[in-house]
């Protein structure tokens, strides 16, 4: 079974990049620099930041739907990012060396099935999950903060 894993666009973001601190804090977001590697792991490109690089903490409604699975929650995400992470059949480094908790959701963005999987064993948990037919799309989340990492379709 082929899948797609992608990032979240560069668009929404990139107002945010270069702000001040207190427009960033006006707008509920911080800046941060990673000081070491792995540990912020961002949500455009799907790479961990290097030391010294700069992300913004931003809160991010990474299920916009009118349903009791309405979720937002804290991501990292790259300043300066532009390139978004579009790629069938890859796995980003940033999820192999990780936990991952993978939500499937139907076409009513309803929770279908979730499992959990060691990052380097996660093409055989998206193949479980897509090998049903009520699943539409798959969350990847960080396991252990439970943060929202990339949204996984069909190819």
């Amino acid at each position: 079974m082929d899948f797609r894993i992608t990032g979240l666009a560069p668009e929404p973001f990139t107002p945010l990049f270069g702000l001040e601190e207190a427009a960033l804090a006006g707008r509920g977001a911080r800046r941060v620099i990673a000081d070491r590697r792995p540990g912020f792991p961002d949500r455009i490109e799907l790479r961990d930041a290097a030391p010294g690089e700069a992300v913004l903490l931003v809160n991010y409604a990474h299920l916009p739907v009118d349903t009791p699975y309405r979720s937002r929650y804290a991501i990292y995400v790259l300043e300066g990012a532009r390139e978004r992470y579009d790629r069938v059949n890859e796995v980003p480094e940033a999820f192999r060396s990780r936990v991952m908790a993978l939500r499937a959701f139907d076409r009513a963005h309803m929770l279908r099935d979730a499992d959990i999987a060691q990052g380097t064993e996660l093409e055989g948990l998206i193949e479980r999950l897509f090998a049903s037919a009520h699943t539409r799309y798959v969350h990847a989340h960080y396991a252990k903060p439970g943060c929202f990492a990339a949204r996984i379709d069909r190819a």
